[in-house]
């Protein structure tokens, strides 16, 4: 099932707002791309700030349709804006898991198995 949110080509906006994230990024941020970055997580290779879908998803592995998102204090306040976006990639056929940034800061074990659950690993 595809939408014209799928099939639309991407804005140079888009793009120009993921490098900004990939160079602004927080430190839960940095601290799960030095894990997932150049195959170091069971040899799936994941990609970061990715626009996809008319959304810029924080960690994306298409071999697995799996997206990571990471998710600051903000994140609270936006809960229903999360839940109908990951609903949206969902619809794709996407798995959306996310991780609050102290998780990823206090438990990287943790957060690096359940990742390869997700992933089917």
């Amino acid at each position: 099932m595809r939408s014209a949110a799928a099939s639309r080509p991407m804005t140079s906006e888009q793009r120009q707002f993921a490098r900004r994230l990939r160079r602004q990024a927080t430190e839960p941020e940095d601290v799960l791309w030095s894990l997932l970055r150049n195959r170091r997580l069971d040899g799936l290779k994941f990609r970061r700030q990715v626009p996809l879908l008319g959304y810029t998803l924080d960690f994306v592995c298409i071999d697995r349709r799996l997206i990571v998102e990471v998710d600051g204090r903000q994140h609270g306040w936006e809960a229903d804006y999360d839940a109908e976006r990951t609903a949206e990639i969902e619809r794709f056929g996407f798995t959306v898991i996310r991780f609050r940034n102290a998780e990823i800061i206090d438990d990287r074990d943790a957060v690096l198995a359940a990742i390869r659950k997700a992933a089917g690993g």
